[in-house]
């Protein structure tokens, strides 16, 4: 399919996971020995803004992840690590993951409305809802809440926070020295908010941030989670196997968000692709099969079992999934996951063990081993096809797999025409296209009061 000359431009954004993406990177030699380590991160938001990419993103979770022998598994609590990636950058945007499971809107919204104010306009919040009993203990719950009941109350947190992030009028802020006045306090209004999940008076004690909001993106896949980001999301992350379920994906949240009353356009999809790039194909499947090498089976056969919701030793490493696995609408975690999860143990009739290893990568999200023109084939192949508004890069290995594909493959899509050479914006919402949005309870008000 040949591309439209009129299609808006493709959008990249960098994935950036401790030591890389792939379940053994950090057993290769030449991978960083630490996941806390600011100075690791300051190079890779350098060399992700280097290749003029619209944003990076940092991934968060309330627990300790698996078994902290077997991988780097302590992170840093991903906004504050923004605050420091935004003093080594000045043009790349910058995304965090919080949980509306585990936190409070006042707190949440305070933060990120910090970071777009330090970063002069760059942040944005990666929305998630959090499955996991282990998680939920870490809050006093027995168990994680219902996957229904955890979009309610993400659906009223998010209400909450971009309420508390229009509570100052864009104009409140006169600093009239010479009389006194700061800011006009009838332009700062409570927001007295009462729902059935959170008792919020407002108003914010930050003023309204460059973006007036951060970015919000998404990542669920779900019915629920496709539903919550056709209403709410400006970018989602998405995980898809092959093409058809890609472009299928793609219509169904842009038909759902015109169902919101909203533009498709104003919705950018993003899948995540695993690039492990050589400098010839045969190059790249070698270091592919070393690092599927180096996973423990033993270890994803119980990352596994927790996803498909069986028991351990009911997964045998050399025979397929079982037949009677639970359905999606039985499974209260990761919904989308599972079910993308067992469609490709099915589909391709993967052993267990192969099944660790095409998930080793990335999680469910495709993987790809080849050349730089063959990486960039693919992401232009799926932008052409529509099944992208641009791509959610997760490298195996960090930093050289964020090196290879700035260095290597972005500027093959920049002599395409696909991909920017320099930025015009200098905002996150600039990057993806996106306006500013208005102020809820302001510029509506003051438009009735006009009218009137």
């Amino acid at each position: 399919m040949s591309r439209d000359p009129d299609r808006k431009p493709l959008h990249l954004n960098a994935f950036l996971m401790t030591v890389g993406h792939h379940e053994a990177a950090s057993r290769l030699p030449q991978s960083p020995t630490d996941g806390t380590d600011v100075e690791h991160y300051k190079n890779l938001a350098r060399i992700a803004e280097r290749g003029r990419l619209d944003s990076l993103f940092l991934a968060d979770g309330p627990v300790l992840h698996g078994d902290p022998g077997r991988r780097p598994s302590s992170i840093l609590e991903p906004t504050v690590l923004l605050t420091a990636l935004a003093g080594v950058t000045s043009r790349i945007g910058l995304i965090a993951t919080a949980s509306t499971s585990y936190n409070e809107p006042y707190n949440l919204a305070r933060r990120f409305a910090s970071v777009d104010h330090v970063s002069g306009g760059r942040a944005g919040w990666n929305i998630v809802t959090t499955a996991g009993a282990d998680a939920a203990r870490n809050f006093g719950l027995d168990d994680t809440p219902l996957h229904r009941d955890r979009y309610l109350r993400a659906a009223e947190f998010l209400d909450v926070a971009t309420k508390l992030w229009d509570s100052w009028a864009d104009d409140a802020v006169v600093n009239d020295k010479e009389g006194g006045v700061y800011a006009r306090a009838e332009r700062v209004r409570r927001i007295d908010h009462r729902g059935p999940h959170f008792r919020v008076d407002g108003p914010l004690n930050v003023r309204r941030s460059p973006q007036g909001h951060p970015l919000l993106v998404q990542a669920g896949s779900s019915e629920n989670g496709k539903d919550f980001a056709a209403r709410y999301a400006e970018a989602v992350f998405t995980a898809q196997q092959t093409l058809e379920e890609g472009v299928a994906f793609y219509k169904d949240v842009k038909r759902r968000a015109e169902t919101f009353g909203r533009d498709p356009d104003g919705i950018k999809i993003l899948p995540g692709i695993v690039p492990v790039i050589g400098a010839t194909e045969t190059e790249a499947l070698a270091l592919d099969a070393e690092l599927e090498r180096h996973i423990v089976p033993e270890y994803g056969r119980r990352q596994l079992a927790r996803l498909v919701g069986v028991p351990e030793e009911r997964l045998v490493l050399d025979e397929e999934l079982p037949d009677d696995l639970p359905t999606e609408d039985e499974i209260e975690g990761a919904k989308s996951r599972f079910t993308l999860v067992v469609e490709l143990g099915r589909r391709e009739r993967l052993t267990v063990r192969q099944l660790i290893g095409r998930l080793g990568g990335g999680r469910g999200h495709r993987t790809f081993a080849g050349t730089a023109e063959q990486v960039a084939d693919t992401i232009e192949h799926w932008y052409d096809s529509g099944a992208a508004d641009g791509f959610n890069i997760m490298p195996a290995l960090l930093p050289s797999g964020l090196e290879v594909f700035v260095d290597q493959v972005v500027p093959i899509l920049q002599e395409r025409g696909l991909f920017r050479t320099e930025y015009t914006g200098t905002t996150l919402r600039e990057h993806y296209g996106l306006p500013r949005p208005a102020n809820r309870l302001f510029d509506t008000a003051d438009t009735a009061a006009g009218a009137g």
